[in-house]
């Protein structure tokens, strides 16, 4: 009995430490791959202008916001830059990190040699808004002349088919101004071509929009509508409006989707004031692209939004209190 029971200790023992060696070390859940049980998460990069104004920071903040939500999905690295420098280094970064996809969001020129760079490397490039061009990478944007068609249709909804409109151009936002500028003009000629269009250069800025739209105020005793092509120009247009006493005009446009600006609307009454979404939030699209690719779906080259206006009829449905912009 005694040998029996030695016999037993003995065995117990020798098993103790073969299996704490085969069950003790609890998986992290990567395998070294990063996914969970086996399953590979894919690395999405996702490179950001600085914070210049509120749309880019709201571009920022819905890019990672998916990427979060995305979360058992991907690895992500989100890095923001202040010139086409900084921005290539951090796409090296991201190279050397492993991504297999890259979300690029670029505010300046010279970044086409990086980006054909990464591609040649094998990573997907999901273009966001400015267009960069180089063949093979994909694209998300808004629909900068749709931009300018609705809100030439808004004013003249509003005013009628006479009168003088401002036009806020930004010339140095290159192709997103242009677009909407044509966008305007052109369906101006087609539904309202007796209306006087006047035309002002400007920048996205609130500041700029005070600044610019007082001047012009002084020069100008009649205005029936202005059309703006941003939400943070049109807060220092509406501004400089109330500090001038000005009772005649009847519309603001923006364009955007800026949270302050959509709360400004129910409270004015004698001005109409409108924004056409150009959502931040539309880069979630751009993640999910990323992510489509790299499970091998098939992803149309190019993805534009749709316009949407939004005003005091229905500004509601778009207030996210969590919202950089």
């Amino acid at each position: 009995m005694k040998k029996t029971l030695s016999l037993m200790v003995l065995v117990f023992l020798i098993m103790v430490p073969l299996l704490t060696a085969c069950g003790g070390e609890k998986s992290s859940g990567n395998n070294g791959n990063g996914g969970s049980s086996g399953t590979k998460k894919h690395k999405i990069g996702i490179l950001a202008p600085a914070v210049t104004h509120g749309w880019v920071a709201a571009v920022a903040y819905n890019a990672e916001l998916r990427a979060k939500e995305l979360g058992k999905q991907i690895e992500y690295k989100i890095e923001t830059s202040n010139n086409a420098e900084e921005m290539t280094s951090q796409l090296d970064d991201l190279k050397t990190w492993g991504a297999e996809a890259i979300v690029a969001f670029p505010q300046w020129e010279g970044m086409e040699v990086p980006i054909k760079q990464a591609l040649d490397a094998g990573i997907k490039i999901i273009n966001f808004d400015i267009k960069i061009n180089v063949d093979g990478v994909y694209r998300v944007a808004g629909d900068n002349k749709d931009m300018g068609i609705q809100g030439a249709k808004y004013v003249v909804d509003k005013i009628g088919k006479t009168g003088t409109v401002v036009m806020l151009e930004v010339p140095s936002s290159g192709s997103v101004s242009e677009l909407r500028k044509q966008g305007f003009v052109d369906t101006m000629k087609e539904i309202a071509p007796d209306v006087k269009i006047l035309s002002y250069a400007t920048k996205f800025t609130r500041e700029d929009g005070l600044k610019d739209f007082s001047d012009i105020l002084t020069k100008n005793k009649k205005i029936d509508a202005v059309y703006s092509m941003d939400d943070e120009t049109s807060i220092g247009v509406l501004q400089a409006i109330k500090e001038a006493g000005r009772t005649d005009i009847k519309v603001v446009t923006g364009g955007g989707g800026m949270q302050e600006y959509f709360k400004m609307m129910p409270d004015n009454n004698d001005i109409w004031i409108e924004s056409a979404l150009y959502s931040p939030a539309m880069v979630k699209d751009a993640v999910d692209i990323a992510l489509k690719l790299l499970n091998g779906e098939d992803v149309p080259k190019e993805t534009i939004i749709p316009t949407t206006i939004v005003d005091k009829s229905n500004y509601e449905k778009y207030l996210d209190d969590k919202s950089p912009y």
